[in-house]
């Protein structure tokens, strides 16, 4: 067969660079999604190997997800090309050589074994390993950390419930306060305006393209708001997310929620390949001039109550006279309350899981900086 396409002679004549990425991705934050984006970035079609929960319990403790929640979530993560499901903890030449892959990315922490080892040293040694840079602020560890802290009464209801969490209290509830990790512990997350680009298509509707538009804290990014996200874009051709502030989210909420900020909740929720547009800190109440600027022709809720405004009204009165606004299932009933209630079900476990992770972490830097010291000495 003959092409006469330029575009089809170019490609042939260079080889697509694949690249391979793994890890437990328990709890998919917009962290795992920024090391997906700078992997991607570096070749051409990007694997994403996800551990099975036996091997995640083996190496590092229980999960707080299913596997098959795991790889559902990587899936709708836009910069994956394909996910390999029961990926080994331990990356081999093998693996990367099995899948065709020229390299493998991880960001600039480290990895261990249960044995102490690190995960990636026999790709590191091939010359066939890459690193990308680890998002501050923002760790599985250090959410699990924030669900604990919702246990404990005098962080209750808070009147600003993101700012009150003092990063060394999150540490005491996650993790070893005698072992000091660099990778572990907990820091500021700062956003910034490039990461948000780097996070949007700046993908415009089409013109004739019937536009959705769906509202709501979207906190702690999981199965559900995926399922329900998904559900909402098969409603049209063009997705426009809402996210209410945090301030907003505690109102309707309250506890200690929202777990993420809003930053932090903007840039998961663009990471997921069913949304085109985020309208950050929207009104709780739907206006028609919100309406009228984005053009929406939809107006999607779940199947969840809705909590009247402040003034008693319906949020959604006007997009229900309109009659635009519509109920929709997502099949998935887990909610992020869920999601809490698995971390405070088996407390104790994650405790004790963080705790030593992050004292295996310690112990690693406390040798490679004794090594790098001898080094220095000896020069």
């Amino acid at each position: 067969m003959e092409y006469d396409d330029e575009n089809h002679h170019e490609q042939k004549r260079r080889k697509q660079i694949r690249v391979w990425t793994d890890g437990c991705f328990d709890m998919v934050h917009f962290g795992h999604a920024n090391a997906l984006r700078q992997a991607k970035a570096m070749g051409d079609v990007l694997l994403v190997g996800v551990h099975s929960d036996a091997e995640i319990t083996l190496h590092k403790g229980p999960p707080v997800f299913t596997q098959e929640e795991r790889y559902k979530m990587v899936r709708a993560i836009k910069w994956v090309d394909e996910v390999v499901m029961g990926a080994p903890y331990v990356t081999t030449v093998e693996t990367l050589d099995e899948y065709n892959c020229d390299f493998c990315v991880h960001g600039d922490d480290i990895t261990l074994s249960a044995d102490g080892k690190d995960t990636y040293e026999e790709v590191k040694s091939a010359g066939r390993y890459k690193e990308c840079k680890r998002t501050a602020g923002v760790s599985t560890t250090n959410l699990v950390g924030r669900m604990l802290l919702m246990t404990k009464e005098h962080f209750d209801r808070a009147p600003s419930p993101i700012g009150n969490l003092d990063p060394t209290q999150v540490n005491k509830a996650s993790s070893d306060p005698s072992a000091k990790s660099p990778w572990t512990c907990v820091s500021h997350f700062l956003p910034t305006s490039q990461r948000i680009v780097q996070f949007s298509d700046g993908k415009e509707p089409n013109p004739g393209d019937k536009i959705v538009y769906a509202a709501g804290a979207f906190d702690l990014f999981h199965v559900g708001l995926l399922d329900f996200l998904e559900t909402a874009k098969n409603e049209g051709d063009y997705l426009i997310v809402g996210l209410h502030t945090d301030q907003v989210v505690n109102r309707y909420k309250g506890s200690n929620y929202p777990i993420m900020s809003l930053h932090q909740r903007v840039l998961s929720v663009l990471a997921c390949r069913h949304v085109d547009q985020v309208i950050i800190g929207a009104p709780y109440r739907v206006t028609s001039e919100l309406l009228e600027q984005f053009k929406v022709d939809m107006v999607v809720h779940g199947e969840t109550n809705v909590m009247e405004d402040v003034d008693g009204t319906d949020p959604y009165e006007i997009p229900k006279q309109m009659g635009i606004f519509k109920v929709i299932s997502s099949g998935c009933p887990l909610t992020t309350a869920d999601i809490v209630a698995r971390i405070i079900k088996h407390r104790m476990l994650y405790e004790e899981r963080n705790k030593k992770k992050e004292k295996k972490e310690a112990d690693v830097f406390a040798a490679m900086e004794r090594r790098k010291s001898q080094n220095q000495e000896k020069s």
